[in-house]
């Protein structure tokens, strides 16, 4: 079994990824602790986070909210300030597995894990978030729609933990929605899901899709709909979505299942969108 170590700052965290022979930074554990009892993980040394202050907090920045890397998912869900600066965000974590693991699993190791079936990066996507990084090096900024490189493969290089997620204000008088079409039940990982945010600025309307469990890493397309009316902005929308899809076949659907799936899934996250903005 790996070694534990719990930092109690952000400073010794850095220091014990950079010195430590095979180091891995646990977050909440729900998908850590599944991946080590299959015998699909191997790390000597796991970082505990828990114990570092001031990972869990959710602030008010100048564009937007800056949600602490610990957040659990659950209060992405719940928090009331979430919910007003970007309730496509609130409305996506709502959606993950099931509310005991939404409660344990971090907001910044859930997309530390990389998978391409995960539900909040199709928001985080549309929402055009950063993923806030930091070494014994020094601190940088990956755009969400950088982040994930490859086949449960981020951005994040050795030696780095992820310190928070900032997430751009929801803009005003915008719309938005989340699917999640799932196969095998409704709280297991999803055969296909899209966020879909419209967004209304200087008379030019667009619409922004982020798209999951639908190829190797979450994909985000933007689309001019300007003057457009539902039934053509969905056709644009599933025009833009089609050659993104390559989906990988499991126990949850064939390629040919899922990419029609997947259309659906943006067909209904557009037209939820539409009814949204139609409703305010």
């Amino acid at each position: 079994m790996p070694v534990l170590h719990q930092p109690r700052d952000l400073d010794e965290a850095c220091t014990l990824l950079a010195e430590l022979d095979d180091p891995m930074v646990y977050g909440g554990g729900t998908a850590i602790q599944i991946l080590l009892k299959q015998g699909l993980l191997f790390a000597e040394n796991l970082v505990d986070l828990s114990f570092v202050p001031g990972l869990t907090a959710i602030e008010a920045t100048a564009t937007g909210i800056r949600v602490g890397a610990m957040t659990p998912l659950r209060r992405m869900e719940t928090d009331a300030q979430v919910a007003g600066v970007v309730p496509l965000a609130a409305a996506t974590y709502g959606h993950v597995a099931n509310p005991r693991v939404r409660n344990t699993a971090s907001v910044g190791g859930n997309i530390a894990h990389g998978d391409y079936r995960l539900d909040p990066p199709t928001a985080l996507l549309a929402l055009d978030a950063q993923v806030e990084l930091r070494s014994a090096h020094g601190q940088r900024r990956v755009p969400v729609r950088d982040f994930f490189v490859d086949f449960q493969l981020t951005a994040v290089e050795h030696g780095e933990l992820i310190t928070a997620i900032e997430i751009p204000a929801q803009p005003a008088g915008s719309a938005s929605s989340y699917v999640k079409l799932s196969s095998l039940g409704e709280n297991d990982w999803p055969s296909a899901s899209a966020a879909a945010l419209l967004v209304t600025e200087a008379g030019r309307r667009t619409l922004r899709l982020g798209i999951g469990a639908l190829a190797p890493i979450p994909q985000f397309v933007s689309v001019d709909v300007s003057g457009h009316d539902l039934e053509t902005t969905v056709e644009a929308a599933k025009a833009a979505a089609d050659p993104l899809i390559d989906p990988i076949p499991d126990v949850r659907g064939s390629v040919t299942y899922k990419r029609r799936l997947g259309l659906v899934a943006v067909e209904d996250a557009v037209r939820r969108a539409w009814k949204d903005q139609d409703d305010d």
